[in-house]
């Protein structure tokens, strides 16, 4: 019995109902596995023995001839219960931990471009993190940590990917998301401590700042590990005077604490390794490198096991957009920082809102020696909706008109510079350029960022908006869509010279 043999057998019968993703066959024993759509929806067709046939829920248990021998086959569901079995006889499908490797997140808001994301890391030396979802996505599209793993799973099942790859909670803030996270099965956490970041230090008054740091407890043991001491970087002396201890301690020792309680959590709760990153990117103050000393210093001082650190690096790193602001200045910049993770060592640098920032690619690359993290979630978004409007151009007016009205308030956890007046009408755009709307920067923010409301809008009957025919549409125009996403995901990674 081989998979030629299985796959000829069913398409002579339902050949006429289903289409076969021939990546995915997969045989264990006697036993195979493999995915099928239909025009509405994807299956797993399970062909074996009657005892395993039986476990899998779906539609009722069939023969199967196949040269003449009669097998037990089951259209089974595309469901948690049905993976959590195929996870066991497929271990592969299970996450794991990167570890020291240079890695690539591809966020998936929409939950159905894994096999676009596997498609675009063939041939690339880089552990892929293939499910990544941070709270805030989580909870602007409905989805949770188990439906954001499981789809990443399926959709590696389907791609036929037999690799490692990671899956990352990002973003969390509070210790129940990261027990959430753990139950699941997730292998990496990345904490970030940014509700407990004072970024407000440098706009209170010197009186103010002396009060704030004397009353912190700390001071006495901050000050015996700190003052005084001085870091020769990259040819730049680097030293804690009072003033920039003082700095330093009240806008991240808050932040350090809650890191370090949340690390203890997993450690006690997690069993086995995992991946730890603690983000302090999401501040309106960029990560001097002296603060990035004390970061380490006191992350490690608390015994945190952190493999990556994202900073907030100087510039603009809006959504959907390249990079801004002065590049001989973020290198200079850069250059100190990775100065600092090779004195420490251990750990890389981490580069969030990763999305679309092909000018800065190079040169990180570069500047690391390729030892990175990069995340991406939203471009991947955009790809999808770049779709919608070249096949469904009528849905994706309705899409760009809801998401102008809902702009406003869904900016408000962002920071961006768009500006609305810049985005042309689009009721005066013929159909088949709608998709230029996709190469200016201010209509790609409009869509990245009203996501959330686009995707759990309802009528008064309660039901959904947009979300059924986006799917829809790019269900009928899958190769399309995996064409388009992979292509995406690819410039990326190719431009970081993997």
């Amino acid at each position: 019995m081989n998979k030629k043999a299985i796959l000829q057998s069913f398409s002579k019968v339902y050949s006429n109902r289903y289409r076969v993703y021939p990546s995915s066959v997969r045989s264990e024993g006697n036993n195979f596995f493999f995915m099928v759509r239909d025009d509405k929806r994807k299956y797993l067709v399970v062909i074996g023995s009657l005892s395993l046939c039986e476990k899998f829920e779906g539609d009722p248990l069939v023969d199967l001839k196949v040269n003449g021998n009669k097998l037990t086959m089951r259209i089974a569901y595309i469901n948690h219960h049905n993976l959590v079995l195929l996870r066991r006889i497929f271990p592969h499908l299970s996450p794991s931990t990167c570890s020291a490797r240079t890695s690539f997140g591809t966020g998936d808001r929409l939950g159905i471009a894994t096999p676009a994301h596997v498609q675009a890391f063939e041939c690339k030396d880089i552990f892929p993190i293939l499910a990544q979802q941070s709270v805030r996505e989580t909870s602007r599209t409905g989805r949770d940590w188990q439906g954001v793993l499981d789809d990443a799973i399926w959709g590696c099942f389907e791609a036929g990917y037999q690799g490692p790859f990671g899956a990352d909670a990002d973003h969390v803030k509070r210790i129940e998301d990261l027990r959430g996270a753990v139950d699941c099965g997730y292998t990496m956490f990345t904490v970030d401590p940014s509700d407990f970041v004072r970024d407000d230090v440098f706009k209170l008054s010197e009186e103010k700042k002396d009060k704030l740091y004397r009353s912190l407890s700390e001071r006495k043991e901050l000050e015996r590990l700190y003052l005084g001491k001085s870091y020769l970087i990259a040819g730049e002396r680097l030293e804690f005077d009072e003033k920039s201890l003082r700095e330093v301690a009240l806008i991240y020792l808050e932040a350090l604490k809650h890191t370090v309680k949340c690390y203890k959590f997993l450690d006690d709760y997690k069993r086995g390794d995992f991946d730890f990153e603690v983000s302090v990117d999401e501040t309106s103050t960029p990560t001097s490198p002296l603060a990035h000393v004390f970061i380490v210093q006191e992350l490690r001082r608390n015994k945190v096991d952190f493999q990556s650190l994202a900073l907030r690096f100087i510039g603009e790193w809006q959504k959907g957009i390249d990079y801004i602001g002065d590049v001989e200045e973020f290198v200079r910049e850069l250059s100190l920082h990775v100065a600092i993770t090779r004195m420490f060592g251990g750990y890389k640098l981490s580069l969030h809102s990763g999305s679309d920032k092909f000018l800065i690619y190079p040169i990180f690359a570069q500047k690391t020696d390729s030892f990175f993290h990069i995340k991406t979630a939203g471009t991947s978004y955009l790809e999808a909706i770049k779709v919608i409007a070249r096949k469904n151009p009528s849905l994706y007016r309705e899409i760009h008109h809801f998401a102008l009205k809902n702009f406003e308030k869904d900016r408000a956890s962002y920071y961006v510079t768009t500006d609305l007046s810049r985005i042309p009408e689009v009721d005066e755009i013929p159909d088949d350029r709608l998709e230029d709307l996709f190469k200016k920067q201010d209509s790609r923010q409009l869509i990245h960022i009203t996501y959330g409301s686009v995707l759990s809008a309802k009528d008064g009957e309660g039901n959904f908006l947009f979300r059924d025919r986006i799917y829809k549409t790019l269900f009928e125009n899958e190769d399309e869509h995996y064409r388009e996403v992979s292509a995406h995901i690819k410039r990326h990674l190719e431009l970081l010279e993997i």
